[in-house]
């Protein structure tokens, strides 16, 4: 059984949301499905995809805001996420990643999305999102999920 579906969002860092969301659905057509301003960055969500999002963090001065034209030096790609392939699969991930000792295991609700974070080998910071919400509606504020006793 394979744990995951596929990428469920990517965050890159970008210098100017507006002009990042202006291209992305002026040329794709991703409809954007979240944004706020927070104190430390602007951000948005915008779908790609019937479970995929690109999420774009406006830092104007973050030396990685603009990418580099060279191969595997372009650098401003935050974090990726893939999506567990179903509610079993993301417990089962869980479970590996505690016992494997790069995550903690604790669980961050986003609202139509749960989400786990760990680091791989090299560091690179992953997360493992479950969609509870297949509208991908309802964003907010990361908040801890409560487990109920179903787990």
């Amino acid at each position: 059984m394979n744990l995951v579906s596929g990428i469920h969002h990517v965050a890159v860092v970008t210098e100017d949301l507006d002009r990042f969301i202006d291209f992305y659905t002026d040329v794709f057509e991703m409809p954007v499905i979240f944004q706020e301003t927070t104190k430390a960055f602007r951000h948005a969500l915008l779908r790609a995809g019937s479970q995929c999002v690109l999420h774009a963090a406006e830092m104007p001065d973050n030396i990685h805001s603009s990418g580099s034209k060279d191969m595997f030096g372009r650098g401003h790609i935050d974090h990726l996420a893939l999506n567990a392939s179903t509610e079993s699969a993301f417990w089962i991930i869980q479970r590996k990643l505690i016992d494997r000792g790069v995550s903690d295991g604790a669980i961050t609700d986003l609202g139509p999305v749960l989400n786990l974070s760990f680091s791989d080998p090299d560091g690179m910071h992953i997360e493992v999102c479950l969609i509870v919400d297949a509208s991908l509606q309802g964003f907010h504020q990361p908040r801890p999920y409560i487990e109920t006793a179903n787990q």
